[in-house]
């Protein structure tokens, strides 16, 4: 679809040009999800990827896979894609089975032009994705209420960029966003029917672990 060495400028080109392919309608209701992987990436001196794929809706763990690369792009906010994708699809690469949606611990649509790591490697796979992410990168919302599912909508410019949620009592909400070929009601129940008694949804909280191991040596 595009290279991933390539400029400042032709990265925001990029993004600007997929953002029109990003499909927010559902491909896949949550009654048909067989397989669901949780991704995360983690840098310093190398981009780590960790995918883990897990049985869906009983969560049971069925492949994990890491994965190292050399990072040629600069640190720019809201280009962090072009850093993390490689690695993320060598690990992806590695699987033995093809997920039926993707969790990615990132943005998807909440994002400033609305390609987060999510909508952007939903739309190269062409896979059903979803952004979790810990942090708030744009958007405004009201403080969600205390209790588990609680939720209140993040917006940007007038729109309805994602969802603000609380997936555990007294600790900060996830702010979760479409990705490809779902909507915000789907991504926010794939979330939802995840959880099990953690702040982060099992298959990003064990992506989490595994990225955050010691770094590898780069392939």
């Amino acid at each position: 679809m595009h290279d991933w060495d390539v400029s400042v400028e032709e990265a925001v080109a990029i993004q600007r040009r997929l953002r029109s392919l990003v499909q927010t309608a559902p491909e896949v209701a949550l009654d048909r999800v067989r397989i669901v992987a949780g991704v995360d990436a983690s840098y310093k001196d190398v981009a780590k990827a960790a995918v883990v794929a897990l049985s869906f809706p009983a969560l049971d763990v069925l492949e994990t896979a890491v994965a190292v690369r050399e990072i040629p792009f600069p640190y720019v906010p809201g280009l962090l894609s072009f850093r993390e994708a490689p690695a993320v699809l060598d690990a992806l690469a590695k699987l033995r089975a093809r997920p039926d949606v993707l969790i990615f611990d990132g943005q998807g649509l909440a994002h400033p032009r609305r390609l987060g790591l999510a909508s952007h490697l939903g739309v190269y796979l062409d896979l059903p994705s979803v952004g979790c992410a810990k942090s708030r990168l744009v958007g405004r919302y009201d403080e969600p209420g205390p209790t588990m599912g609680d939720r209140s909508p993040l917006m940007d410019r007038g729109e309805v960029i994602g969802t603000v949620l609380r997936t555990k009592p007294r600790t900060n909400p996830l702010f979760v966003s479409v990705g490809h070929k779902v909507d915000l009601e789907t991504a926010v129940g794939l979330v939802l029917a995840c959880l099990r008694g953690y702040r982060l949804p099992e298959p990003t909280r064990l992506a989490d672990r595994l990225a955050g191991e010691r770094a590898l040596p780069a392939e």
